[in-house]
Order: C-alpha cells, then sequence, then structure tokens
C-alpha cells in the first residue's frame, strides 16, 4: 500500500470519529433541549426570531410577535401538508393544517431561547464536520468508491436532516417528527461509524472466535431490541413532554404517574436488552474472546438501565434525560461497530 494511502486513510478515519464524537455531542445536547422544554425557544428556523443572534429581552420584539411567527409557521405547515398529501399522507396532512394547538406560541424565555440556539449552532458545526468527510472522501475514488459514496450519503442525509429540523420547530413538535429526527440521527451515527470501521487498520481483519454465527445472531437481536427500545422510548418522551407542559416543567416528582403504560412497557423491555448483552459477553467470554468493545458495550447498557430507573424512582431529574438519551444511542453506535468487525466488513485491509 502507498504511503499517501496509508497517510489519507489515517486522516480521514480521526476526522471521521471528530465528527462521529461530535454527531453524539449534537445528541446530548438536543436531550438537554427536550428535558427543558425548550424545543420551540426559537419560534422559526434556521433563524431565531428573525436574527442570526437571538434576543435577550422580549422588549427587542414587537408587541405582536406571538402573531407574526405563528404565521409563519402556518406558511411553512401548509407547504408541508402539500408535500404530506402528495405522498399519500392525507390524514397526516390534515391533522397538521386543523389541529390549533400546533400554533399556539410559547411565551419568550431568554434560557430556554439560547439553549435552542446553542443546539442549532452545534448543528451547523456538524453540517460544517459532513462537508469535511464528504471533501476528504473525494481522495478514494480511485481506491475505494465505497467510502466516496457513503460520505455522499452521510451528506445528503444531515442535509436532510436539517429540513426535518426546520419542521418541527414549525409543527411545534409534532410527536411523530421528533421521533422522525431521532431516527435519523441513528442512521446518520450508523454511516459514520462505518466510515471510521473502513478506515481503521485496527479493522482490517474480523474477530474470529468459535460460536461465531451465534454471537451475531444474538448481536443482530440486541440491535433490533434496541431499535424497538428506542422507539418505545421516544413514546415516552413525548407523553413527559405533554404532563411537563402542563406542570410548567415543575412538580417532577409526579410526572411518572401520569405517563401510563407506555413507560411501564419501556421499563420491562430493558430486562429484555440487558438479557441479550448478558449471553453476548458470555458467549465471548467462554471462548476467551472477550473485547474491550463488548465489555464497553455492556457497561454502557447497564449505565442506561441505571439512568432510568433514576429517572423513574427520583422523579425525572432534568440532567439525567439528556444523559440517558444519549447512552441509549451509543449503545446502538457500540453495537453496529462490533457487527462490523466480527461480520468481517471490510476494513482499511481492504483498500
Amino acid at each position: 500500500m502507498k504511503k499517501s494511502n496509508i497517510e489519507n486513510s489515517r486522516l480521514f478515519s480521526r476526522f471521521s470519529l471528530l465528527t462521529l464524537i461530535a454527531v453524539y455531542l449534537l445528541i446530548l445536547v438536543g436531550g438537554i433541549v427536550r428535558s427543558t422544554g425548550s424545543g420551540m425557544g426559537c419560534p422559526d428556523w434556521p433563524k431565531c426570531f428573525g436574527n442570526w443572534v437571538p434576543p435577550t429581552n422580549v422588549s427587542q420584539l414587537p408587541e405582536n410577535y406571538k402573531e407574526i411567527y405563528s404565521q409563519k409557521r402556518a406558511k411553512k405547515n401548509e407547504r408541508f401538508a402539500k408535500y404530506l398529501s402528495g405522498l399519500g399522507f392525507d390524514e397526516t396532512a390534515d391533522k397538521i393544517l386543523t389541529d390549533e394547538s400546533i400554533l399556539v406560541e410559547a411565551d419568550f424565555n431568554k434560557q430556554k431561547t439560547w439553549i435552542e440556539y446553542i443546539n442549532r449552532l452545534l448543528g451547523v458545526l456538524i453540517g460544517m464536520l459532513i462537508i469535511g468527510t464528504f471533501v476528504l472522501s473525494i481522495r478514494f475514488l480511485k481506491t475505494d468508491r465505497t467510502i466516496f459514496y457513503v460520505a455522499l450519503a452521510t451528506l445528503l442525509l444531515v442535509i436532510f436532516q436539517g429540513w426535518i429540523g426546520s419542521i418541527v420547530v414549525s409543527t411545534n413538535l409534532v410527536p411523530w417528527t421528533i421521533t422522525l429526527h431521532m431516527f435519523l440521527a441513528l442512521l446518520i451515527v450508523a454511516l459514520l461509524v462505518y466510515l471510521v470501521h473502513r478506515t481503521d487498520y485496527s479493522a482490517g481483519v474480523a474477530m474470529c472466535f468459535r460460536n461465531r454465527t451465534v454471537f451475531l445472531v444474538v448481536l443482530v437481536a440486541c440491535m433490533i431490541t434496541s431499535l424497538i427500545q428506542v422507539a418505545l422510548g421516544t413514546q415516552v418522551r413525548e407523553a413527559i413532554d405533554v404532563i411537563a407542559a402542563q406542570y410548567d416543567y415543575t412538580n417532577r416528582n409526579l410526572w411518572v404517574g401520569e405517563i401510563g403504560t407506555s413507560f411501564l412497557i419501556h421499563r420491562s423491555f430493558s430486562w429484555l436488552i440487558l438479557l441479550l448483552h448478558a449471553v453476548l459477553i458470555y458467549i465471548l467470554f467462554k471462548t476467551k474472546s472477550g473485547s474491550a468493545l463488548t465489555v464497553g458495550l455492556m457497561a454502557v447498557v447497564v449505565l442506561t438501565v441505571l439512568t432510568g430507573v433514576v429517572m423513574g424512582y427520583f422523579g425525572i431529574p432534568a440532567f439525567i434525560q439528556p444523559v440517558h438519551l444519549l447512552l441509549g444511542t451509543l449503545i446502538f453506535g457500540m453495537q453496529f461497530l462490533l457487527f462490523l468487525r466480527v461480520s468481517g466488513v471490510k476494513g482499511k485491509l481492504a483498500l
């Protein structure tokens, strides 16, 4: 392998890893936005109250600012509803157009506005890193086009994610748009994990051990159940958002009792995930093939369960919510990386 190819590969792998870390940081900040109820801190997108730098006092806004931004969002929702109707989602489109609560504007809150604004600034940084990843991938057009195409797909997906983010704001955090936003983030994570793996020298040879097929079957089961758990978690968060708004984000100790069956299902499902990951550990250590990645994955799973327990029994502390979300998405990224290494998907040595 040429020295230049090796250097390009190392640079790309490190840059992709930096981008991946930044994406996880954005997920953490996004969790903070949700836990503090700051999602509508900026009623428009991409600007905030019509400016690139948001106001610090309500006196900087016109008296009828609620009406102004409500009308702007109504126009954007009309365009979005047309897209949905064109795709056959007439019922969803009608709901967006007829649900008057979507256009209800929140009172200006400096803290929430700046939390959301920082979230957007970090999103811009992620966009720049993704563009950088794509530019660096051009070097691989002659040696490994897969890297280029995956980087291109990541860039396009991030652009689409940004558009979905604007829809999340304009529809006033309609639940299904938030869920879609979450799963798109996981897909971006998967693509970046693949890029890091493919250009990483340590991933050049697949992990080999007895019961490899059984291990992969259990690992895939872990990934599927984890994605289901994420979906269940979004339902719980949607319920919490409604309850939190009713209590004006106070009396957190009362929230869990009003969530309903979605929380019970989500909590019970975590035991299945914990059991499946315990089986993974058992298979590896039985064949003396344990890896730091697998042990780390199990540790993150346990921490995720523990943070869930803390939320369930200690009134959903605001600082735990984003941590729980981050750990849940980190599980998926580690699972996917482990799958790539064990399944023998080409790493750096294929270049």
